[in-house]
């Protein structure tokens, strides 16, 4: 079959790169597209991957979003004008999923973002198949839900590479070592702001601390902020506690037993309870509360190999899928 997968984002990227990866050693087609991105670019160049780079991220204002949308949804229809996909899959792509509706490909997306909801709204009633964990209340993503199916895993997306994760980069940033991410202010669900550079000044008489920011890498005294691309799934490895608010990252650190702490900023983490619930070392911390609670938790690095171990990785579940549309076909 051939297969598209499109990815938005960073994640979008290593989940793609995975399922890629699989889907080659059995004999499929893979198309990767990607869009112009902070994140996108430098990691599918780090990962050794060859997507194709159609339209791009524009988040200045709703009217900025909506046009780079419409550009790329346009750009997908002249690529498959002579040839379409057998079958469409992305981490909820607004954009694949109205060329894939439209054209008539099935399609798999999987999720982990219940927040999301203006995202989930444009994707999964367009879907054939949603591939989510099982942390999720599944109430939660029916709602979403017209003709396609749910399908459960008893697992996150990002074990998908973090245990079989192939690239790694030493980072010498001094220890004890401290990882904070800037939140993501420019999504149209975050409609809360924190103030990470100021907390992540407080956390410098704890050891280094490494400021991770979205869009503009402006010097912070007293923080180490870089310039280039950084293997986040590497550095969080390296560290001995991560902050952040949202999921991914958060997931990386704890799946390889960094602590990790999540500031509440977001309601329904699903996916990180979940985690927290099967022993992974996550802690949902107010905001205030953070410089004292990070203290605690320098030195308490876990072994979490046996825990990861017994995840389910969502690749599986994907290929599983994909058998059952050649069926259908």
């Amino acid at each position: 079959m051939k297969v598209w997968y499109d990815a938005c984002t960073g994640k979008h990227v290593r989940y793609g790169v995975a399922i890629a990866k699989r889907l080659r050693s059995m004999g499929h087609t893979v198309i990767l597209s990607t869009r112009r991105h902070p994140d996108t670019l430098t990691l599918s160049r780090f990962l050794g991957e060859s997507f194709r780079i159609i339209g791009s991220y524009d988040p200045q204002s709703l009217i900025s979003r909506t046009a780079a949308g419409a550009k790329r949804q346009l750009l997908f229809c002249k690529l498959f004008k002579t040839e379409k996909p057998d079958l469409a899959i992305s981490h909820c792509s607004v954009d694949q999923s109205r060329v894939a509706f439209g054209l008539h490909i099935p399609l798999i997306l999987t999720v982990d973002t219940p927040y999301a909801d203006a995202v989930n709204k444009l994707t999964l009633p367009l879907c054939n198949y949603a591939v989510a964990s099982r942390g999720i209340p599944e109430a939660f993503l029916q709602k979403y839900l017209v003709d396609g199916k749910l399908v459960g895993f008893d697992g996150v997306d990002e074990a998908a590479w973090i245990k079989n994760a192939t690239h790694r980069v030493e980072y010498n940033f001094g220890k004890p070592l401290i990882v904070v991410r800037e939140p993501e202010e420019k999504a149209v669900y975050a409609n809360v702001k924190v103030d990470m550079a100021t907390l992540s000044k407080k956390l410098t008489n704890l050891g280094k601390v490494v400021f991770l920011s979205r869009y503009e890498r402006k010097t912070c005294e007293g923080l180490i902020v870089p310039k280039g691309f950084i293997d986040t799934a590497s550095l969080v490895a390296q560290a001995d506690l991560f902050v952040g608010v949202g999921g991914t990252i958060t997931r990386e650190a704890a799946l390889q037993g960094t602590p990790a702490i999540v500031i509440k900023m977001f309601q329904d983490q699903f996916v990180n309870d979940f985690l927290i619930k099967k022993g992974f070392p996550i802690y949902n911390v107010e905001y205030s509360e953070t410089p004292k609670f990070a203290e605690k938790l320098m030195g308490h690095k876990c072994d979490v190999k046996n825990l990861l171990g017994k995840l389910d990785d969502p690749v599986d579940a994907i290929v599983d899928l994909i058998e059952e549309v050649k069926v259908d076909k």
